[in-house]
């Protein structure tokens, strides 16, 4: 059950970054590659680590960092 909670928060809050990045119109090409970067990093950091803390942070800078990188 604990494991259903984790993976239904995660979904919610890659739901929630994602919505924050399709609002930002303002936004450069390659900052919106950079925070669609960190957001696929950290959605996939927590998958492969079953939610932990460091895995999503992990996912997220090194996907930022290669989002930012691609242009």
């Amino acid at each position: 059950m604990k494991s259903m909670n984790k993976t239904l928060i995660s979904g919610l809050v890659a739901a929630m970054l994602i919505g924050q990045v399709v609002g930002c119109t303002g936004m450069t090409t390659r900052e919106k590659h950079t925070a669609v970067g960190a957001t696929v990093g950290a959605i996939g950091g927590a998958a492969l680590t079953g939610g932990s803390t460091a895995g999503v942070v992990g996912g997220a800078v090194v996907g930022g960092f290669i989002g930012h990188e691609l242009d």
